[in-house]
């Protein structure tokens, strides 16, 4: 049953009785989490300079759109060597992704493949990787940049719309211990955590401005900081407007503190990628001088937004994997439905049930009348997610025409920047909706 079965049996000695549909989507996550593992081992400058020793990992880089070139692609080892094993990860979710198409129960034969079978989706995931590592370059690092930026810019729309639900859930759990409880303590919490939100806002912005922008030149850069310091105070103050508050008496300046956060990360981190050294202070620049082989250490690929973009990355994944919306419509939204599957655990194993005679816990299984989430779209998820820590890992940055040089293109800063757009947008549409629409329910 460790190989094949549904019940993970690693895990059923050490922890409480829990549903299958939890343990399964934690293990898929854990496999996430792994790749990324191997993926930051891999740009660590000492690792890297020894994968040119991998048999064959350096051939095949002469082919450019059908163009013979003699390339040293031992200068960026650890960018094909995240592509790759961002592309395995990628391949892993959406074999699982076609595999579990409409499957409504745990009585479908196809749930098996996702509840089950640990070891040998293991060794899938190994198959795949080091196949990964035998694809001859050619074209591959061009055509698949472009899978990850559509692929990340998707996910940064996933993130947003799990932190307006965050921030949503966060202020209604707040307001309703205030009534519940010591009412001043909770507002005056409130009030702190806003203030701190949008202190740090406007000390990022202040810092942007500083580091990233010049009196002369650098248009684009106040622009980009300038418009969206526009939009999240048009976000502020229309989340307290009396006609918001009536439609939503739990929308408040928590929300807005943190979506104004959040976005002034995104510009910051698209500004990170401008391919201009008198505008962007961190721009990072990787040529055949620093090659694998040389004795002088590599540029680290690591900066800051690259950290910030980890962290937010683990905590919305994990969000993804261990809870569903307090919100119907997210729940909609991300095709979650928790309360459908708990209803339908009555007529399997419950956590009663889930011990056997000789008290090992089990997990149980919570969906024999009904999945309670879509495993598609949960894979699909996970690949977009791969995508984006692929991206997030080499910096958005890609070769250039002689594949001797790798720089940042004008596409990561405009995919970032208008993420943020979409994402101030979509907060304000979850304020006005309710008056827009008034026959719908928006609780």
């Amino acid at each position: 049953s460790c190989l094949c079965g549904s019940a993970p049996c690693l895990l059923c000695g050490c922890c409480p009785s829990a549903k299958n549909s939890t343990i399964s989507r934690l293990l898929f996550t854990f496999f996430l989490f792994l790749g990324t593992l191997v993926s930051i081992i891999m740009i660590i400058p000492g690792v890297e300079k020894e994968l040119h020793k991998l048999p064959g990992f350096c051939e095949g880089s002469g082919s450019v759109l059908g163009l013979q070139t003699n390339v040293d692609c031992s200068s960026f080892l650890g960018h094909k060597a995240v592509y790759r094993m961002g592309f395995a990860m990628a391949a892993f979710f959406f074999l699982f992704a076609v595999l579990t198409v409409c499957v409504r129960s745990s009585k479908d034969p196809r749930a098996a493949l996702h509840n089950g079978f640990w070891f040998f989706k293991f060794l899938v995931l190994v198959g795949i990787t080091v196949g990964a590592f035998y694809i001859p370059d050619g074209t591959f690092t061009s055509v698949w940049f472009y899978f990850g930026v559509v692929g990340s810019f998707l996910f940064i729309l996933i993130q947003l719309v799990l932190l307006i639900d965050f921030a949503h859930s966060w202020s209604q759990r707040w307001l309703r211990n205030a009534d519940e409880g010591n009412a001043k303590g909770w507002y005056a919490a409130l009030c702190i955590i806003t203030f701190i939100f949008y202190a740090a806002s406007i000390a990022a912005v202040v810092l942007l401005y500083v580091y990233y922008t010049k009196p002369e030149g650098c248009t684009q850069g106040k622009a980009f900081i300038s418009i969206n310091l526009i939009l999240c105070l048009i976000v502020s103050v229309v989340s307290i407007l009396p006609k918001i508050q009536e439609a939503q008496p739990h929308s408040g300046l928590l929300q807005a503190s943190l979506i104004t956060l959040y976005t002034i990360y995104v510009t910051w981190a698209a500004l990170a990628n401008v391919p201009v050294r008198r505008c962007n202070p961190t721009l990072l620049l990787r040529n055949s001088t620093a090659s694998a082989t040389a004795t002088e250490p590599l540029t680290t690929w690591w900066d800051a937004p690259s950290i910030v973009g980890l962290l937010i990355f683990i905590l919305c994944t994990l969000f993804i994997s261990l809870r569903s919306s307090d919100h119907p419509q997210v729940n909609k939204l991300m095709l979650t439905e928790e309360s459908g599957a708990g209803a339908g655990a009555g007529a399997g194993a419950g956590p009663g049930e889930a011990e056997e005679e000789s008290g090992v816990r089990r997990a149980y299984d919570n969906e024999q009348d009904g999945v309670s989430y879509s495993y598609s779209f949960f894979h699909l998820c996970l690949l977009l997610a791969a995508l984006y820590i692929m991206m997030t890992l080499t910096n958005w940055y890609r070769p250039d025409e002689s594949l001797q040089v790798l720089r940042s293109p004008w596409t990561a800063v405009w995919v970032k920047i208008c993420s943020s757009w979409a994402g101030l947008l979509l907060y304000l549409w979850t304020l006005v909706a309710p008056l827009v629409l008034p026959n719908r329910d928006f609780s």
